[in-house]
């Protein structure tokens, strides 16, 4: 089962031995271990609807790739080992010192060049193209780039690599294909994912829909001396359990909360303390991402309350501004005007807003589409991504709401609802 939220709110208050106060009963004090195994032991996958990328929507895309091609002068994109490789083939390959690389022309088919030992485990997953060169342990896989490229045709104009190709791959292809200009893959493979597709934003919903029911669990086993490690083995087991793959789950209590990325400082949960988790998984590859703020065990001081709900306004405001046509650092500034009106900051200055407000989100948790000031590219129906201004006060706490957005025709849609309330981090 996943936790609804009835099945939820009943469980916080088993947990807390009290009333609920606004849906979480002073944000749950605590669960038994048998509580725990017991609510972790009934999760069943929620994946058995999701519907993988085909093989035909990866043509299609490696179709437009072609076109960006054409229109920029380039005659083919160096693939390396990553993300980008995946999205256009389907292929996950780990990016070992040995050079595998997937060539794309601007005409034609995909061909790889992989070591010869590998040849065989990568014809098992290769879907498109069929043509594989292979290089033997003694041999340079710069020079069988090079005559990969010369069979395709290649061997002057414009040679593109993504932005994560490994300089080494790259030094040793300059040095074997001279002739050739080398360029930034960007004009090519930004365009082609920082636009999502219904299939995409399905997987990134249900990669969101499995992290909310994993925090619930996380949170329902919050405890006194308890520390962020054990809100994170929680929060992995539940995804794992609800059918997604752990990205992480941090947490960060009291002071270590106006840390945006947490403290090697150790940690114990206290009563009355602010709790700021930030959590994601995926499913077939696509990311989600949501932050929750709390309060542990107490009722929320009159500060605590009053910095949540500055905070609940700045998403509010970087929501509103999110429109088509619009640039992203729109987001950003609607945002932090709100905290900088409040007397926070101005611009990054601590106390306030130390980083942009929103990052692009998809096959990588972090992709293009940052509402950051100075980001001049105009919001699309696709993009997609975080809109999440943290208020950080050192030496106090901090206070962050994450969650993010899909781009349609109409305006942006939440993955995840926003918090209702301090003591209601979900709908």
């Amino acid at each position: 089962m996943s936790l609804k939220r009835r099945e939820f709110l009943n469980l916080s208050a088993v947990a807390a031995g009290t009333g609920i106060i606004g849906g979480l009963s002073s944000c749950t004090p605590s669960l038994e271990e048998s509580n725990k195994s017991s609510v972790l032991d009934g999760l069943q996958s929620m994946t058995s609807d999701v519907v993988p990328i085909t093989v035909e929507e990866r043509e299609t895309r490696i179709a437009k790739a072609q076109r960006l091609m054409t229109t920029n002068n380039i005659q083919a994109l160096i693939l390396d080992a990553g993300t980008s490789l995946g999205y256009f083939t389907g292929i996950s390959w780990w990016p070992s010192e040995r050079t595998m690389v997937a060539i794309m022309p601007a005409e034609g088919e995909v061909s790889y060049v992989c070591p010869g030992f590998e040849e065989d485990r990568l014809r098992e997953l290769i879907k498109i193209g069929k043509k594989v060169y292979a290089w033997q342990e003694d041999e340079s896989p710069y020079k069988v780039i090079a005559q990969a490229l010369k069979d395709s045709g290649i061997t002057k104009g414009n040679l593109a690599v993504e932005e994560r190709l490994r300089f080494f791959i790259l030094d040793g292809i300059q040095k074997e294909a001279g002739d050739l200009t080398f360029v930034s893959g960007d004009p090519v493979t930004i365009p082609c994912r920082i636009i999502k597709t219904s299939r995409e934003i399905a997987l990134m919903q249900k990669a969101t829909d499995i992290t909310i029911e994993a925090i619930k669990v996380g949170i329902l086993n919050l405890k006194e001396g308890g520390s962020p490690g054990d809100f994170s083995t929680t929060v992995a087991a539940a995804h794992q359990k609800l059918g997604g793959r752990h990205g992480f789950a941090g947490n960060n209590y009291g002071e270590a909360s106006a840390f945006p990325h947490g403290s090697i400082q150790p940690q114990k949960l206290k009563r009355g303390d602010i709790v700021l988790m930030d959590c994601g998984c995926t499913v077939e590859g696509y990311h989600s991402d949501i932050s929750r703020t709390i309060v542990f065990g107490a009722e929320p001081t009159k500060r605590q309350l009053e910095i949540w709900d500055l905070e609940k306004e700045s998403q509010a405001a970087g929501f509103a501004a999110a429109k088509i046509g619009v640039p992203l650092e729109e987001v950003d500034a609607a945002a932090r005007k709100v905290l900088i009106d409040a007397g926070f900051g101005p611009g990054y200055k601590l106390p306030g807003l130390p980083h942009r407000t929103g990052h692009g989100i998809g096959m990588d948790g972090h992709e293009w589409g940052n509402a950051v000031k100075g980001n001049k590219r105009l919001i699309e129906e696709g993009m997609c991504f975080s809109i999440e201004p943290n208020i950080s006060i050192v030496g106090e706490f901090g206070i962050r709401h994450e969650d993010c957005v899909y781009m349609t025709a109409d305006g942006p849609r939440w993955f995840s609802q926003p918090s209702v309330s301090i003591d209601q981090p979900f709908v």
